[in-house]
């Protein structure tokens, strides 16, 4: 699988590892040290995927995936302190696909790498066999094109993103745990307290322009799971 992955971590000793897995699977990496640096990366290279700590010298990794964001679609995992759970929460927010708890497994990390290419690499095929369409109210979603439009609005949704709305529009009516949708979505087991569900869905809300309070289309049931009507 060839793939340009930018490595963005000041720690020079976990760039250069993370750096030497990764190329012996194949990938081209471009390590940065600063958030500065990695934009000027970004801005002259073709970059597939970014792996982004969150404590970096100039700005934050929060700070530069909401940057990253704002033009870019290639998935981003955020490695972050074991007991920052609120820098993981913020990390979703502001557009990162995964997250990673330092230390880890560089095994692990190049297994999410690879699962992430593979999602991002899918939504980006451009395939046109047989048509996947749903429509809910002023809601179309595509999954051969991989598009979702709200009314005559196009949405800018990740790859996450669109696969939490497939599975939710593909199963109308059907109440999807929490749990279920992070092992589908993921394809990873579930672990308790995980927050990564939830905020991927008050995300995809805000893109909805779904009303806080009774929304439209993705609707909570407490204790159970969430369901699009």
């Amino acid at each position: 699988m060839e793939a340009n992955i930018l490595v963005v971590d000041d720690e020079q000793e976990i760039a250069d590892l993370v750096s030497v897995y990764l190329r012996g699977e194949g990938f081209r990496v471009f390590p940065c040290g600063t958030g500065t640096e990695a934009l000027e990366v970004v801005g002259r290279e073709e970059i597939n995927l970014a792996v982004l700590d969150v404590m970096l010298p100039d700005i934050s990794g929060l700070t530069l995936c909401a940057e990253l964001r704002r033009e870019h679609q290639f998935p981003i995992i955020m490695l972050t302190a074991k007991t920052e759970d609120t820098d993981k929460i913020t990390g979703l927010t502001v557009g990162a696909d995964d997250y990673m708890t330092k230390p880890f497994s560089p095994l692990e990390l190049v297994a999410r790498v690879k699962a992430q290419l593979r999602r991002y690499t899918s939504y980006n095929s451009g395939e046109r066999k047989n048509e996947e369409v749903i429509t809910v109210g002023s809601l179309t979603i595509n999954k051969t094109t991989h598009q979702c439009w709200l009314s005559d609005e196009l949405l800018n949704l990740t790859p996450i993103e669109f696969d939490i709305l497939w599975l939710l529009c593909s199963n109308r009516g059907k109440v999807i745990s929490a749990e279920e949708l992070f092992e589908t979505v993921w394809g990873e087991k579930y672990l308790d307290r995980n927050n990564t569900v939830m905020v991927h869905i008050r995300r995809l809300r805000e893109k909805l322009k779904e009303p806080s309070r009774n929304p439209r289309y993705i609707k909570t049931v407490w204790g159970v799971g969430y369901k699009v009507e």
